[in-house]
């Protein structure tokens, strides 16, 4: 397409779809674009100009969706795609040498996957539905073709990177610097503003991951989370039925998470 032809006023703004050989098993064309998708402000299209969501619309995307317990993609499988997540939520978790398994991380409606695999062609971590899920399938190689060079969907992916990025650096805090309390009250914090950012209740939801896995992630043993839990019901911060969990109280959660904040500046 010219340049002529973007800039005639009058010209409709149409994209030839670009396409890839083949799809995984499974998957299937998508039914909605990106430009009437509802989590548009959370996933690749946020902050994009309209001709750039033209021009998502005009990719040939697909859609898979998952039962719980299902694997996405495995540590060491070839990188074709990065996956945004439509409904569910899914881990991320490696394998370490002695069998056990180490969860990086949880993601939900919204958010993206795969991009693990960006640096060396090859997914570093396994990503498995916690529950009955759909994922938005992204060829890579569409978003680098050179057709798109110059738009707004190459900076959108290096914004997702980021965000990834700083991801890390957080759990990289919860780990090095807050007690087993402030590093389970900042999780659900955390988790409190994604669901709200989704138009769910911030304050009362269901945990989709187990106490394994947030122990897992958290670097904290079961029991410790488990008695974790049990003291902050005790103390009137939550209220706690298996996995259904209501914060009572924000307020002393978030005191937590900024006291051991502040201490660790001032360290």
């Amino acid at each position: 397409m010219s340049t002529a032809t973007l800039d005639a006023p009058t010209a409709p703004m149409r994209f030839v779809p670009l396409r890839v050989a083949s799809l995984p098993p499974s998957v299937a064309p998508l039914k909605a674009p990106c430009s009437s998708c509802h989590l548009r402000e959370l996933c690749l299209p946020c902050g994009l100009t309209d001709l750039d969501v033209d021009r998502l619309d005009g990719m040939d995307f697909s859609r898979r969706r998952l039962k719980a317990g299902q694997t996405l993609y495995r540590g060491g499988d070839a990188f074709r795609y990065i996956y945004a997540v439509r409904s569910g939520t899914f881990k991320s978790s490696l394998t370490l040498a002695d069998g056990r398994e180490q969860v990086s991380g949880f993601h939900m409606a919204g958010e993206v996957l795969g991009l693990d695999a960006v640096a060396y062609a090859r997914h570093a971590s396994d990503a498995i539905a916690l529950e009955d899920s759909e994922i938005c399938a992204i060829p890579y190689a569409l978003l680098m073709n050179p057709s798109v060079d110059g738009s707004g969907l190459q900076q959108a992916l290096t914004r997702l990177m980021s965000r990834e990025i700083v991801r890390e650096h957080s759990l990289l805090m919860l780990l090095g610097s807050m007690s087993a309390e402030e590093r389970l009250a900042a999780f659900l914090l955390n988790l409190s503003l994604r669901l709200k950012a989704l138009g769910y209740s911030s304050s009362e939801f269901h945990l989709r991951m187990s106490r394994a896995e947030i122990g897992s992630y958290l670097g904290l043993k079961l029991e410790t989370v488990s008695r974790t839990f049990s003291a902050f019901a005790h103390q009137g911060l939550l209220e706690v039925d298996k996995r259904h969990i209501r914060i009572v109280n924000p307020q002393r959660l978030m005191a937590a998470v900024e006291t051991s904040r502040h201490e660790s500046l001032a360290a």
